[in-house]
């Protein structure tokens, strides 16, 4: 995550934007099973792919964005989860996916 001074590009990153993104992406040892729960769990999140709001999203590519490219070079980790951080709290937001990544 380039907001992160460990981040190799956190220089550049400083740089060319006034502020890091909202958007985090990361995956999930356990695949799709494992995305789905957590999507399912969180309680401040969303399902969702864009609504155009404020709102945090939780989002799974792979069955979603990316699912018409499954069988291809193109196809996305069946364990990628997706957030778009909204205006909510930080720490309830932490403290929700805490509690659904550690069960």
């Amino acid at each position: 995550y380039p907001g992160l001074e460990s981040h190799p590009q956190y220089e550049l990153a400083q740089r060319q934007m006034s502020a890091p993104g909202g958007m985090i992406s990361f995956i999930l040892h356990g695949g799709e099973e494992a995305a789905r729960r957590v999507a399912r769990d969180t309680k401040l999140f969303t399902l969702a792919e864009s609504l155009g709001g404020v709102e945090s999203l939780i989002e799974l590519p792979a069955p979603m964005t990316h699912a018409s490219v499954a069988d291809s070079p193109l196809a996305v980790d069946p364990g990628l989860v997706r957030l778009s951080v909204g205006i909510e709290a930080v720490e309830d937001l932490i403290n929700d996916l805490r509690q659904v990544l550690i069960d």
